[in-house]
């Protein structure tokens, strides 16, 4: 190997090392990496910044916006409860990976995975279970769905143009499927087997931060006829909530408080909820609930409104008065959605307590709501605050829609998945579903940056010849086990390629390789290139080898470690399987 080469085995590990640590943000080991191979005048200052202006920063930021549309309107939320079920047996990994596998077959991988995670870390947190548990499963089992058509990731349809490159006809929908269907089975299988046991208990940046520990009261109406009526309570998802319980139940003049499990919810009664503000706002999401504050809410719900907190002031016109005595929808042109007594747990419904000064609120309002009363004695603070407006979920067909269109735009060629994703993206801030704050909020700059500099990593194993090196020696080390062990170095060159570049990298460099070994042991062309599309997509041992893996990392609280846990065996076993099937579709 040349100076530049060593150079580049050097940066690398390093970089490893201090991802292992979990010292540093991944993105900044990864672009500090980048930057001393430039520095080192290893790769070029084009090279270098090739991920910046590659398509695939910028659509997983589009596809970022087009998740938190689905957050925001709760359009998957009830599918996620769901699909985890109770979430704390190994059956419960089951009823998630097997149908994502599923979907992701026929929809880009990527963009499903972004829709789910939100919904599956909140869900996750009403259980009170570790969203670590599911994330990397979830991860996984896209990929392995993404094997099955050409349809479900990019990599497919790269290897399907290099077939055309050399003469070849290009894939067929399901002509990946005889290999990659009994691999994909094997994969989920091992998957569960192995996430369900060694998969870390871990939690996000986000919940470790500090807890907002104020109790807030909201009430809730159950709708007649709807979901929840003549339901026993203990039987819905109303108890359970991690930081959310119900306080008591009132129906026409009778209060049950305290609430037994047993009580059977009818039409119409107002049930009272105490709770952290983000957990209590979420109940807009419930089916079967609405807002006791349904007229008030209704008449200030309009596109581009937030949620915000505020403190009652000690010379407020509001202290000493019920909302109803002091107008305060005509007042303030805020709905007053929770309320929250330092020191004295309220049972009153919002529209029937007393406000004191130092109260804090929940509002939802315009965005400039701030600005407009910031400066006046009704309220000492106002503040931003988490969850999305009640009235969010009614876009929810909207959101559909669109992301329905996204999706079969790229899936039939229309439009490259990039742009798609920004139609879609742009579609929801033109039709009032998000606003510019939305969006700013949405887009992970880490993830972004972490994808875009890992390009520079890959480029410097392809000039100066690591990669080639690499996938030479894997395919060489297996030359002694005849035909079969020749096809499994290969495969497994490419896996373990995707994890150091990006998945079509490790295919554009390893498939000048695979035409060589097919012209030496008789192998079809065709399967040959299906299995390392295949292999090429399982990348399961590191947080950056597939967009994925790097969209649940974060979320999920994971270290660079925790992927090698399930990653290894799970790498062998996909490949392993995957070469014990080319050899049975087209033996030599």
């Amino acid at each position: 190997m040349g100076t530049d080469a060593w150079i580049t085995v050097a940066v690398l590990v390093v970089a490893f090392a201090a991802l292992a640590s979990d010292r540093l943000p991944p993105s900044a080991i990864v672009l500090a990496a980048t930057v001393s191979l430039l520095l080192l005048d290893v790769i070029t200052v084009d090279q270098a910044l090739a991920g910046f202006s590659s398509p695939a920063p910028l659509t997983v930021a589009a596809l970022y916006v087009v998740a938190r549309a689905a957050q925001k309107t709760g359009l998957l939320a009830p599918v996620t409860a769901q699909l985890i079920g109770e979430g704390r047996r190994w059956t419960d990994l089951v009823r998630l990976v097997v149908p994502t596998a599923g979907v992701s077959s026929l929809l880009n991988n990527t963009p499903l995975v972004a829709m789910l995670v939100p919904d599956i870390v909140k869900a996750c947190e009403q259980r009170r279970i570790a969203a670590s548990r599911f994330l990397m499963p979830l991860s996984f089992a896209a990929i392995l769905g993404g094997t099955l058509t050409v349809l479900g990731t990019s990599t497919n349809l790269v290897v399907s143009g290099l077939l055309q490159e050399v003469g070849e006809e290009p894939f067929g929908l399901f002509e990946l499927t005889p290999v990659s269907g009994p691999t994909a089975v094997v994969g989920l299988a091992v998957m569960v087997v192995v996430a369900w046991w060694l998969v870390p208990v871990r939690v996000s940046a986000a919940g470790q931060a500090t807890e907002d520990v104020r109790e807030f009261v909201m009430a809730m109406e159950v709708v007649a006829g709807g979901p929840l009526d003549r339901a026993r309570l203990g039987d819905t998802t109303l108890v359970g909530r991690r930081h959310v319980f119900v306080v008591q139940v009132t129906r026409g003049d009778t209060v049950i408080a305290p609430v037994d499990l047993d009580v059977v919810l009818a039409g119409g009664d107002r049930i009272a909820f105490a709770g952290q503000v983000e957990q209590v706002v979420d109940l807009y999401r419930v089916a079967g609930l609405r807002s006791s504050a349904g007229e008030r809410v209704e008449e200030v719900a309009r596109p581009g409104q937030r949620l915000h907190v505020a403190v009652v002031g000690r010379t407020s016109p509001a202290a000493g008065h019920t909302l109803e005595e002091v107008d305060f929808l005509a007042r303030y042109q805020a709905a007053v959605l929770a309320v929250h007594r330092d020191g004295h747990r309220l049972t009153d419904e919002p529209r029937d307590v007393r406000l004191r000064a130092a109260d804090t609120l929940i509002l939802l309002a315009d965005e400039d709501f701030p600005e407009l009363w910031r400066e006046r004695p009704d309220f000492l603070v106002i503040a931003p605050t988490g969850g999305d407006p009640p009235h969010a979920g009614r876009r929810a067909p909207l959101v559909a829609a669109i992301t329905v269109a996204m999706v079969a735009i790229a899936a039939f060629g229309w439009l490259s998945i990039l742009e798609a994703a920004l139609l879609a993206a742009g579609a929801l801030v033109a039709t009032g579903t998000l606003s510019a704050t939305d969006v700013r909020e949405a887009i992970d700059l880490d993830v972004i940056v972490l994808i875009a500099a890992s390009f520079g990593l890959g480029a410097a194993l392809e000039v100066t010849g690591v990669a080639d090196l690499l996938a030479g020696a894997i395919v060489g080390a297996f030359d002694g086990f005849g035909t079969a062990g020749i096809v499994f170095g290969l495969l497994l060159s490419v896996s373990l390629l995707t994890e150091l570049v990006t998945n079509n990298a490790a295919v554009v460099v390893v498939f000048p390789i695979m035409t060589g070994i097919v012209g030496r042991t008789g192998l079809d062309l065709r399967t040959m290139a299906v299995g390392i599309a295949i292999a090429a997509s399982a990348s399961f041992m590191t947080p950056i080898g597939y967009q994925t893996n790097t969209i649940v990392y974060g979320p999920g609280g994971y270290r660079f470690t925790d992927y090698l846990r399930v990653g290894v065996p799970l790498n062998f076993a996909v490949v392993a399987m995957a070469t014990a099937m080319i050899m049975v579709v087209a033996p030599a």
